[in-house]
């Protein structure tokens, strides 16, 4: 747009100039300099293009240091890192584009938009972004195997391209109608990772799950969305349709025993078509200054068609071949994956907000769901059976699923701002809820799983808070809330013998389960001083979860704690510095009684972390100034339990630093100059994702 623009004002003022006459006088040279300076100090600069170069090097892991700060490394990239243009449409009307394009990176975006108040607008544009992930699997400790298959630089293109418009004329329902089509392409990694016996230990206890696998993603949707929307006076309404097909076409792909004699690759695929339309409107009405009711209703239907297989074969994404199958330890597969699910849920929604009293504002809330879906699928198993031959078999198995239910919610809020320099507030939540499921699977060689099971169940949460303005520089702020949720389970059994009608009950054995969850925190924000500032919170919660099976009294089956404590400081010192710190620090823990049962092979989990960040900035002049900042985050969850299972907590720490250097050359011109250190340890997997790094980047920026 630059040259296009330059090139429009020289053909203007050559005119300009052409229209003085061939006997008029020549300007001064001084003064035509003075006047250009003079109109560019007052141009309005609406527009402007920024461009960059850049390019990460460094050491270690690339897949791990790109999962970790999401930025390519070992090539330069470089484009548009930011690009707006405006004009004038028009008395009031206008046109933008704005984007963004960063070559290597995949980071593009346009938008393209022309707006005409109370009349219309369109807007129309273009996203891709990558995100990158690391293919890696598991380190075990015992003998230090770590299984390196293929290049785990693995990453997932998402992208969407969009086009909208509506029409805004006074006085009219304002309509909107929006299509977009999205995409999910690439390759990413999965923590179902493959097997190995190669860990050494003694069998039966050396074979562990550490072996890489990932997923090949290819995905995309498509949605149209339609709204109108509508007040008179008091009165407004709204109706909205939407319509959404998707397609998935995805497979995981699985080594197994890589570099043994039972070594082999599975592939499952799985592909899901669905098709989603939705319905749904909304009323509001104030009918006093103190009543406003709001009403709405939403209507969804969804259809899925599933198809699939699992093969095993000598490479990834094989045929079908059962004598391969045959050769290789009785491996369990299907073939000619069919079926798919039927839902409709209707929902409505009615809340009032009212205020009786200046100081008091009451909002009540009711909210009814249903929900049906029906389900079926089928598919050939194929496995191979005992025997000197190990003759291959298989089987056609139909599995069908039901399950309805009703959900009725309500909710209860008041709020109270009678006492000077303090706000209160309670809520009740509700929900009362009962279905029914109903599983049917039947096989040739095992009979028939039936299971029916009607639930009920109940959740209650109360909260209450409030906030207090003490001083002009200081204002509290604090809030418990208490929740539960009750789930009762009544299993169908033979009126006849009392027992289940299926051998296969999993998981028709449990009777009930609770969920108790206890929640306080505050914050405080002090201004200590005109320059400085201080944020602190605190969150502490404290869940539970009780289970009851048949026959059995009810246990505590897990308890889960966490602190949350973090703190910001802004300081000031001078009008050229200034200075901002926070750091958060989590202890999070969840304790089960299998832990104690079967100590060493199942670990209480915990997600402990310490996170902090600091930046400052100085102004050398009005041209130049400067910005650091350095991060930190530490994690210590790791238990060496390799002779027992295999060790998954992560521990590790990262440092990352940044310096930018930026300098305004004139009003319409300034550059920038950039430099990262980042480094990455990472215990859990044997310090094979270690990395180190180095960031460097120039961006120049020009208004006009």
């Amino acid at each position: 747009m630059k040259p296009t623009r330059s090139l429009a004002v020289c053909i203007l003022l050559g005119s300009a100039l052409a229209g003085l006459g061939a006997d008029a006088p020549a300007p001064s040279k001084t003064n035509s300099t003075a006047t250009a300076n003079a109109e560019d100090a007052d141009a309005e600069l609406r527009n402007w293009v920024e461009f960059g170069v850049g390019g990460v090097i460094g050491s270690g892991s690339t897949p791990a240091f790109q999962r970790r700060w999401q930025m390519r490394r070992g090539a330069p990239f470089g484009g548009i890192e930011d690009f707006h243009f405006e004009q004038d449409v028009g008395k009031r009307g206008l046109f933008s584009i704005d984007g963004r394009g960063i070559f290597d990176n995949h980071d593009y975006d346009i938008q393209v938009g022309l707006t005409q108040p109370e009349q219309y607008y369109v807007k129309a544009g273009y996203r891709q972004f990558r995100t990158w992930y690391n293919g890696s699997g598991g380190f075990f400790p015992v003998n230090g195997q770590w299984f390196t298959l293929y290049n785990e630089d693995f990453s997932v293109d998402r992208g969407e391209a969009w086009l909208e418009t509506g029409l805004t004329l006074p006085s009219w329902p304002e309509i909107r109608f929006r299509f977009s089509h999205e995409f999910r392409n690439g390759q990413k990694d999965s923590t179902s990772w493959g097997d190995t016996s190669l860990t050494g230990l003694p069998p039966p206890n050396n074979i562990r799950n550490i072996v890489p696998t990932f997923w090949d993603i290819d995905e995309r949707r498509e949605l149209f969305e339609g709204d109108l929307n509508h007040s008179i006076g008091d009165f407004s309404y709204g109706l909205g349709l939407r319509y959404e097909i998707s397609q998935i076409d995805d497979s995981l792909n699985i080594h197994r025993r890589p570099g043994e004699a039972a070594d082999r690759f599975v592939t499952q695929k799985e592909d899901v078509d669905t098709d989603i339309f939705n319905v749904h409107g909304f009323v509001e009405n104030r009918f006093t200054d103190a009543i406003l009711v709001t009403a709405g209703y939403s209507f969804t239907t969804l259809d899925t068609d599933i198809s699939g297989s699992r093969i095993y074969g000598s490479d990834y994404d094989p045929v079908y071949d059962p004598l391969f199958a045959r050769r290789q330890f009785r491996d369990e597969g299907f073939l000619n994956l069919g079926g798919g699910s039927q839902l409709k849920q209707h929902v409505g929604t009615i809340s009032a907000m009212l205020t009786p009293w200046d100081n008091v504002t009451i909002v009540p809330a009711i909210r009814i769901e249903r929900q049906d879906q029906d389900g079926i699928a089928s598919f050939l198993e194929t496995d191979v059976g005992a025997g000197p031959a190990f003759a291959p078999l298989s089987a056609d198995i139909e599995n069908t699923r039901s399950r309805g239910f009703t959900d009725v919610s309500q909710a209860l809020e008041v709020r109270y701002t009678r006492l000077t320099n303090w706000a209160f507030y309670v809520r009740g939540d509700w929900l009362e809820g009962e279905g029914n499921l109903q599983e049917r699977e039947q096989e040739a060689q095992t009979g028939i799983v039936f299971r029916d099971t009607d639930s009920t169940r109940f959740t209650q949460k109360y909260t209450a808070g409030a906030n207090w303005y003490p001083l002009r520089r200081l204002n509290m702020g604090a809030q418990y809330y208490y929740k539960s949720r009750r789930n009762d389970y009544d299993n169908l059994v033979d009126s006849t013998s009392n027992l289940p009608t299926s051998a296969d009950r999993y998981p028709a054995y449990i009777v009930d389960q609770d969920f108790f969850t206890h929640d306080v925190n505050y914050r405080v924000t002090w201004r200590v001083l005109a320059n400085l500032t201080l944020i602190t919170r605190y969150d502490f919660q404290l869940s539970t979860i009780k289970t009851r099976q048949d026959f059995l009294e009810p246990v505590q089956s897990a308890e889960s704690t966490a602190h949350i404590l973090s703190e910001s400081v802004s300081w000031t010192p001078f009008a050229r510095l200034f200075l901002q710190a926070s750091v958060n620090y989590v202890l999070d823990q969840t304790d089960t009684p299998a832990a104690e049962v079967l100590p060493g092979i199942i670990l209480n989990s915990k997600n402990n972390y310490l996170n902090g960040n600091c930046i400052a900035g100085f102004a050398f002049s009005d041209k130049t100034d400067f910005q650091a900042q350095y991060a930190y985050y530490r994690a210590n969850n790791y238990v060496d339990n390799a002779l027992f299972s295999q060790p998954y907590g992560a521990s590790g720490q990262d440092h990352a630093v940044f310096g930018t250097l930026t300098h305004r050359f004139s009003r319409r011109m300034q550059m920038s100059w950039r430099y990262g250190f980042f480094a990455g340890h990472d215990v859990t997997s044997g310090d094979h994702n270690d990395f180190t790094a180095h960031l460097f980047m120039a961006t120049l920026r020009y208004h006009f």
